[in-house]
């Protein structure tokens, strides 16, 4: 290393940090806005100021209802699955060396979507709040077997194999799933707005048993980060600077399973959330995933909750799902990234 770049570093590193804190300020307002603009666009508009009476006690009986009882909750959701959603890609673009992964490619919403068309049809449930167990236990089942299999014969869990375990299990899960939906439309009626990705009718008491997962998730995730920063630079120079290269990737897997399953158990599946936020603070904040992680826990709410808005007012006084939005969004970007050389190599 020459004197240079020696003194070039040190330089570097408060330019960095800059950035960083201008990322945050200018992420946190537009994250503010989304909030705003989701408490207050739908079918039924109403300007600030009757949202903020509601929100303090002082609406009356209808803007109560349309904020609380029904904006509230659902823009809490959207906060709550883009957090979960945000850092379980990056996580998995991280660990996997893969720039174009996503958290459904390890099953987890195939998973998902079977366990809950399983209930239906087994057991009839159509409630929400009762559909967000199996959803969820059966997005952590299929992600563990895929980690199982990811790892067979080596010890560790293989990113390339992982990938692959993912995407076949997914595959066939997805299938026997639309054929199970097929066979009976009325009975997997209520199941159709949730395997779309939407926001709508997602209470309290469907958000509050998740939150817990996403939060202990989360935390797991902002541990990794200096983890994930040795294993970039191979699993030997990793261990040479003591990092515990199983451990960590083990961590990373049951972070993942816990975030996308949490998420997908609350709204559905959520296409390409996973794969643009991590890509987009990557540009701006550089590869270093303790602040790639964070940041994408503030950045993939707005995505979530700008979809969401849009799907409203797009056919008011009918809605669009917040899946299909970050769908037709999100397909551009995955043809941009996948030419993009830089992109290819995290």
């Amino acid at each position: 290393m020459t004197a240079a770049h020696v003194q070039a570093a040190p330089a570097a590193r408060p330019a960095r940090i800059g950035r960083t804190a201008a990322a945050t300020l200018v992420l946190a307002a537009v994250l503010a806005l989304a909030i705003a603009l989701s408490l207050m666009m739908g079918a039924n508009p109403l300007p600030w100021s009757a949202v903020w009476a509601s929100l303090t006690g002082a609406g009356t009986p209808d803007s109560d209802f349309v904020v609380q009882g029904l904006r509230a909750p659902r823009t809490i959701a959207g906060l709550v699955a883009g957090a979960a959603l945000g850092v379980a890609g990056a996580l998995m673009q991280s660990f996997s060396r893969n720039p174009l992964a996503d958290p459904g490619i390890l099953g987890v919403n195939a998973g998902a979507a079977f366990a809950v068309a399983l209930t239906v049809a087994v057991f009839g449930i159509r409630n929400s709040f009762l559909l967000v167990w199996p959803a969820f236990l059966g997005a952590l089942v299929v992600a563990v077997a895929v980690a199982a299999v990811g790892s067979a014969g080596r010890g560790r869990a293989d990113p390339i194999r992982l990938v692959l375990a993912g995407v076949a299990v997914g595959a066939v899960l997805s299938g026997v799933t639309s054929g199970m939906m097929l066979s009976d439309p009325d009975a997997f009626d209520t199941m159709r707005g949730w395997n779309a990705g939407s926001l709508l009718g997602r209470g309290l008491e469907v958000i509050v048993p998740v939150v817990p997962f996403v939060v202990v998730g989360l935390l797991v995730a902002f541990a990794l980060g200096r983890p994930l920063n040795a294993l970039a630079l191979g699993d030997d120079l990793a261990r040479a600077q003591g990092t515990r290269v199983g451990a960590a990737r083990v961590a990373s897997i049951a972070s993942v399973t816990v975030l996308a399953g949490a998420a997908t158990a609350l709204v559905g599946p959520l296409s390409f959330v996973g794969l643009m936020v991590p890509h987009v603070v990557r540009w701006i904040v550089g590869p270093d995933q303790r602040r790639i992680l964070p940041l994408s826990a503030l950045a993939a709410p707005i995505v979530v909750l700008l979809a969401d808005v849009l799907g409203r007012v797009i056919i008011a006084p009918a809605e669009v799902p917040a899946g299909i939005v970050t769908a037709f969004v999100g397909a551009p970007v995955l043809i941009a990234l996948a030419r993009r050389r830089r992109a290819r190599a995290l």
